[in-house]
């Protein structure tokens, strides 16, 4: 009996804010991985482990987390304007699935980083100290990213003083800018607007469990906002506390699921089951004293609100970047849920409370002609290259 054997891929293993991929380079993957199709995911799901029935991913280099699921494509840009095209997938642990719908923001820390050890930034634009601005079109959502990416002796400096709640070491900093990271259309029902009902707070009917108030905003990523105390929760809630529990899993899968089909991103709820990635769904509260998932105490008086946010049907262990961005975007315009829970105040930053810790995220908000647009979200994160070199997989998996 002859067996098929491994192929080797070129990759790097890197970790960008609260979240770990695998980064390929478009020109290294093997032909029938080179433009989107089965074939690609096929290849993704296997460097990953998925689908793991156990939910571990042990034969391959996921981490068992949404956060850790991840991968990466990187090229030139094709655009003028722009260094470097940012595609991300997000591989499902236990289904046969890569949901393309959506951007991380997290992972965007490191694209800029990893284009520039890929070679994939021109080398005269690397200063010898200082930083060099990388723009990067993210192909997933179709906006632009700017990176400010930290030089040291005409390398990327990946280690410093920069501290993110959620990551355990500090290493140097990466303020990121999301341009116009709203949608550009006035709602109209197809999910595409910045608030696609046209509204700052809807009421959402959800068969069987009742009526609940909701911010549906595209921004970032689409994100259901929704207030923690109608769904009985405080906003102090840990991982263990929700994931634990079926049925609350449940409950905030099915709200996900109407969010969707009021926001134009599902024709029906049984759609959802498809698209794991998008919309997140979060529940927001007003401030309180809370205990991180670390043990360090958070007190009322240091933050603006508290916000827990699912993904990929868990309770994140930090805060999601798109999210955070959604979360910036929300407290800067008058009336939506995130505002009225930071306590109804204008303001263009906010900080906010997760199961790790804190996170200050900014937007730049103004209303023109009566309708409320976003020139840039900005917020820092950090990166590090974990490990280099080839990922293998049996030459028969995609």
């Amino acid at each position: 009996m002859s067996f098929t054997a491994q192929i080797r891929i070129p990759a790097i293993y890197m970790r960008g804010g609260t979240s770990k991929g695998v980064f390929f380079s478009l020109r290294d993957l093997p032909v029938s991985a080179q433009a989107p199709g089965p074939g690609r995911d096929r290849l993704l799901m296997r460097v990953i482990g998925s689908p793991d029935p156990y939910g571990k991913q042990i034969d391959g280099l996921g981490n068992a987390s949404s956060s850790t699921s991840k991968a990466v494509i990187l090229s030139r840009s094709s655009r003028a304007d722009h260094d470097v095209d940012y595609l991300f997938g997000q591989v499902s642990i236990d289904q046969a699935l890569v949901d393309w719908s959506g951007n991380c923001g997290n992972l965007s820390a490191a694209v800029g980083p990893c284009a520039i050890h890929m070679g994939l930034i021109d080398p005269e634009r690397i200063p010898q100290q200082g930083s060099v601005m990388v723009r990067i079109w993210q192909a997933n959502i179709g906006k632009t990213i700017i990176a400010h990416v930290p030089i040291s002796n005409s390398l990327v400096q990946e280690t410093g003083d920069f501290s993110l709640d959620g990551v355990t070491f500090p290493a140097a900093e990466i303020p990121l800018e999301f341009l116009d990271p709203a949608a550009e259309s006035e709602g109209d029902g197809n999910g595409g607007a910045m608030f696609p009902t046209g509204h700052v707070v809807d009421e959402l009917e959800v068969p069987g469990m009742g009526t609940f108030k909701t911010t549906l905003i595209n921004a970032g990523i689409p994100t259901i906002f929704i207030n923690a105390q109608d769904i009985g929760y405080t906003g102090t809630e840990l991982q263990e506390a929700i994931n634990s529990d079926a049925q609350a899993l449940a409950r905030l899968e099915t709200i996900r699921a109407w969010g969707a089909v009021k926001m134009g991103l599902i024709g029906d709820i049984t759609e959802a089951a498809q698209r794991q990635h998008t919309p997140k769904i979060a529940f927001v509260a007003p401030p309180r004293d809370y205990v991180t998932s670390s043990g360090k105490t958070v007190q009322a008086t240091d933050i603006d609100l508290l916000v827990r946010a699912l993904s990929m049907g868990k309770l994140h262990h930090a805060m999601m970047g798109t999210a955070a961005v959604a979360i910036g975007t929300a407290a800067a315009i008058p009336g939506t849920l995130v505002h009225q829970a930071a306590g109804g105040s204008e303001r263009q930053s906010v900080r906010f409370g997760h199961p790790s810790g804190t996170l200050r995220v900014g937007a730049q908000a103004q209303q023109i002609n009566e309708q409320w647009q976003v020139t840039k979200a900005l917020m820092s994160r950090s990166a590090r290259i974990l490990m280099e070199g080839w990922v293998r997989v049996p030459g028969n998996s995609f």
